[in-house]
């Protein structure tokens, strides 16, 4: 990583309140390069906690911009950090959105041209925005938005989500920068605080998005196919795509797994010539850059993977063509016990050593398994949707199944490809994630498929619970192989750098003789024939210590048990603990959560429970209990 020091312009930052038309005001965070000229805006709409949370990696990015001649501004949703107001629905941020894209606009230092990025929720927040086409707003840039897994029932990414975002909605404001209004602010937001099962999915109305388009995902975290559906359904002159090698975070940090690319470098050429107008060559640029990696041992964790980039002027890929394989053998009953699918790895993967799934043996002999060779000199080398037809018996007119796609070296040793759920009621077609990979010569392409796969997907407790039978005349798997040959264009990008840390960062890490807990954690007991998963879900260090006096500390812990013979049995557990804590002020705010999540043949059962406290005092304090019934098995 290349810190840079050096800038066209210096800069300034100072914190504001951006109003809104009910009177409600936004914590904002500018930086702004010091010049007589006005300049472009670009802003991060995020609720991730700008003076704390989301502060160390702002700090690598808004003064860069900044820096090269646009006002970087990071603006915290409302009820959310210092912002006022309570956690509002989807319809509020979008509405909220456009009122600070017409507010930048309107200042004196910014031309009038606004553009908006940001990484998940802040991705989702820029998308959403962007299709209510406030004028001033011409491009944005959004890494990892959320997108839907179809019909499957999640549990892990669900039930981890719902908890996080539980207890991060119950964050207090932050006394150094509200004064003596933050425990009134914070009751207030915990008063309008409910448990959400989901998050909103990406919006579909493509027609109605006026800006520029650059939308940016990893292969190894859940939401790429949302940069597919921008690259396919909107207009070839809006729109450009980047799919590497990544997992849920900005691709210029350098997580695991690499490589990482110069992200702001390639974003600032998108900003030069959507708000400035510069000739750069940017929409030159092929419609999609993808990362296509080469076979390579599995491993809960990669610096850098083998591969290498393409270019494709349309998608789906003109240099792409469907290739059946078809699915050899007598009829196979699959019938998988309930624990299969612990070793599917992190549902959202952030760059950490137990993310990615480990050696696949142990699931494919829990599934039924279809090898095909390659043969010959050249790799067999896929980029797009593999798709599945399935020729099942079984017993209900609804199911589900899971199709794996793996990689099987000389050695045995199985990498998992990509992945797909399949609803049976839908029909015998199916589409896996998207994936870029090679299979090299001398290794097995494999199709795997369970009838469970716990924790990631919840287990049916219908007729249909003992499995199916799955027979392989008819039954096929399509795979979107890629001519040789069909790249007509280099693609690179620059390495990675980032601005300077100045203040008020970095931030401090603790020294602790603590023994770290493991990450992913799996238990069985023998005798009960029961399985437990425990997960620890934070980002990073348990406590950090802040230049400001801040010392935020953070615990969590998720569970997932099942027994191996009782769908019925299967249970999700959260519980988190946050601390603020200024000693100077004195300042000691404490949130726990509880989130529970069980499914029988009623339906899902749910119980979240929120306690926070000011110094000793209790003073918020709520259960909720719910049944979601089932619309099916």
């Amino acid at each position: 990583m290349h810190i840079r020091t050096g800038f066209p312009y210096d800069t300034v930052h100072e914190d504001v309140h951006i109003p809104l038309a009910d009177r409600t005001r936004l914590y904002a965070r500018v930086w702004r390069p010091l010049t007589d000229e006005s300049v472009p805006a670009v802003v991060e709409y995020s609720p991730g906690r700008l003076t704390d949370w989301t502060a160390p990696r702002d700090w690598q990015r808004h003064p860069w911009y900044a820096g090269h001649g646009y006002a970087s501004v990071r603006v915290d949703v409302r009820g959310h950090g210092n912002s006022e107001g309570v956690p509002g629905d989807a319809h509020d941020v979008d509405n909220d959105g456009v009122e600070v894209v017409n507010w930048l606009a309107r200042q004196p230092w910014c031309t009038g041209r606004v553009g908006m990025f940001g990484i998940s929720r802040g991705a989702l927040n820029a998308l959403r925005v962007a299709a209510l086409a406030p004028a001033p707003l011409r491009a944005i840039v959004i890494v990892c938005p959320p997108y839907g897994m179809g019909g499957a029932v999640l549990a892990e990414g669900t039930h981890s989500r719902a908890a996080t975002l539980l207890a991060y909605a119950a964050r207090p404001p932050d006394p150094l920068y509200v004064g003596d209004a933050w425990r009134g602010l914070w009751l207030t937001r915990l008063e309008a605080v409910e448990p959400a099962i989901e998050e909103h999915a990406v919006v579909e109305e493509y027609g109605a998005i006026g800006a520029a388009v650059l939308a940016v995902g990893g292969w190894h975290e859940p939401h790429r196919d949302a940069v597919l559906r921008l690259a396919e359904r909107l207009p070839p002159d809006r729109v450009r795509g980047v799919i590497g090698p990544w997992s849920h975070q900005y691709p210029d940090r350098g997580l695991p797994p690499g490589p990482a690319i110069g992200f702001l470098q390639e974003t600032l050429r998108w900003w030069d010539h959507h708000l400035k107008g510069v000739d750069n060559g940017v929409m030159a640029e092929p419609l999609l850059r993808s990362w296509i990696s080469e076979s390579h041992p599995p491993a809960t964790g990669c610096a850098e993977l083998p591969g290498r980039w393409v270019g494709d002027a349309t998608w789906p890929s003109a240099h792409s063509t469907l290739v059946p394989y078809a699915l050899q053998g007598a009829p196979v009953i699959v019938d998988s016990p309930q624990h299969t699918g612990l070793d599917a790895g992190r549902f959202r993967p952030c760059g950490n050593d137990a993310d990615l799934p480990p050696d696949q043996r142990a699931e494919d002999a829990h599934s039924a398994c279809f090898d095909f060779p390659v043969t010959g000199g050249e790799p067999v080398e896929i980029l797009g949707r593999p798709r599945v037809t399935l020729r099942l018996r079984q017993d209900a007119p609804y199911g589900q199944a899971v199709a794996r796609l793996c990689d099987v070296a000389p050695d045995g040793a199985s990498t998992l490809v990509t992945r797909g759920v399949l609803d049976l009621a839908a029909g015998q077609v199916h589409e896996l994630a998207a994936i870029g990979h090679a299979f090299l010569p001398g290794h097995r392409i494999r199709l795997a498929v369970s009838s469970a796969y716990w924790p990631w997907i919840w287990p049916r407790t219908g007729a249909a619970e003992t499995g199916f039978t799955l027979d392989p005349a008819g039954s096929r798997l399509e795979l979107p192989v890629r001519h040789p040959g069909g790249d007509m264009t280099k693609i690179s990008f620059e390495a990675p750098e980032q601005s300077e840390q100045s203040e008020p960062l970095g931030v401090v890490v603790p020294v602790t003789l603590d023994e770290p807990r493991p990450e992913r954690l799996v238990i069985r007991d023998v005798a009960k024939g029961e399985w437990r998963l425990d997960v620890d879900p934070r980002p990073g260090s348990a406590t950090r210590l802040y230049p400001d006096g801040l010392e935020l500390t953070e615990d969590a812990l998720e569970t997932y048990t099942v027994r191996e013979d009782d769908p019925c049995s299967a249970h999700a557990r959260s519980r988190w603990t946050i601390r603020f804590h200024r000693p100077e002020l004195p300042w000691d705010a404490r949130i726990e959560t509880r989130s529970e999540i069980s499914r029988d043949r009623a339906g899902f059962r749910t119980l979240d429970e929120v306690v926070c406290r000011d110094g000793d005092e209790v003073v918020f304090h709520r259960t909720w209990e719910n049944l979601i019934p089932h619309t099916s098995g």
